[in-house]
């Protein structure tokens, strides 16, 4: 049981991280509108790690928080 909880786990926190890296690069790359429809899906994606147990509810608001961050700051500088 603890073991195909893990493996779950596991496959759930490296797709969620791939996400985020994904709108990290689109971030710093200016590829700005593309990161905006791909922070929806990190958005659920993380949501969805926190409803199943996978990261703690904390982590997860400040993943969403920093990402936003980032993003709204991008955005600035470009307007």
């Amino acid at each position: 049981m603890a073991e195909r909880k893990r493996l779950r786990n596991r496959l759930v926190r490296g797709s969620t991280r791939t996400q985020i890296s994904k709108v990290r690069r689109r971030i710093t790359s200016r590829e700005l509108e593309l990161a905006k429809q791909e922070m929806v899906a990190v958005t659920s994606s993380i949501d969805k790690a926190i409803s199943k147990g996978v990261i703690h509810k904390n982590k997860g608001a400040r993943l969403k928080s920093r990402l936003m961050k980032k993003l709204n700051k991008e955005q600035l500088a470009e307007s």
